[in-house]
């Protein structure tokens, strides 16, 4: 696990640092507290049975890979980052190229992503940062990764979980709609969401559940017309229970 120095010289994990302050798990009512976790625990066991292999849709080979295509995400689907990455890490395959190329190259290949511009500046920017700062290898903190052109935390917790395998929870669109939809988390804030399902779930699945979230989000919880009534989190779920849901037919 990653640490930091805290407040005092305490050492605290880096999901922890520089988070606005929320109230705790265990200041809760105990009874309130105990129910929200079962029902954690019980979430988490049907998404293990429906999701067993949710794993990052993005391609890569390496760190580098991966930092880039996640990079190119943002306001862009997977599917069509991992068509157009290929061709960029043909031309460029490392940090040192992707460095020097002319940007007007990499504008050109990066096109259909989207925000062309504003993503290569951010992707020769990282690369220049990483050759210049951490000797051409992609950083593995979160303090780091968040110095790099076009990285935020869930670029950086994406990067962290699945290139080197430290625990971080990337919330996306869809962990933020299905977690708020399930009641796990009453925010729209990404910070705060990642805060609480950190202190909510176990750290060895944070990754994985993540994943299995936006899986969820894309096959059944979706942001116009839920599929509730095929969903198995249903009786588990505050939107599902709700009377503007869907229901099944009678």
């Amino acid at each position: 696990m990653t640490y930091r120095s805290g407040p005092q010289g305490i050492r605290q994990p880096f999901w922890t640092m520089d988070m606005p302050k929320q109230q705790a798990p265990g200041t809760a009512p105990p009874a309130a507290h105990r129910a929200l976790r079962e029902r954690a625990q019980k979430i988490l066991d049907i998404l293990e049975e429906m999701y067993r292999d949710a794993r990052c849709s993005l391609h890569f080979a390496d760190p580098f890979q991966l930092l880039v295509a996640a990079i190119l995400s943002a306001q862009c689907t997977d599917k069509r980052v991992n068509e157009i990455t290929p061709t960029l890490f043909s031309h460029y395959p490392t940090a040192e190229a992707l460095a020097e190329a002319p940007l007007r190259n990499i504008e050109v290949i990066i096109r259909p992503t989207g925000l062309y511009r504003n993503k290569a500046m951010s992707l020769q920017g990282a690369a220049r940062r990483i050759q210049e700062a951490f000797q051409g290898e992609v950083p593995r903190t979160v303090d780091q990764l968040l110095t790099l052109p076009g990285v935020g935390r869930k670029t950086a917790a994406v990067v962290l979980s699945n290139a080197f395998g430290i625990p971080a929870f990337p919330v996306d669109t869809h962990v933020n709609r299905v977690v708020n939809r399930l009641g796990l988390v009453h925010s729209k804030d990404p910070v705060k969401i990642e805060k609480a399902l950190t202190e909510l779930f176990p750290e060895e699945r944070w990754g994985r559940l993540s994943h299995q979230f936006i899986q969820h989000g894309r096959t059944l919880c979706l942001a116009r017309n839920p599929r509730c009534p095929e969903c198995r989190l249903r009786p588990l779920c505050a939107y599902g229970r709700s009377s503007t849901a869907p229901k099944p037919p009678s």
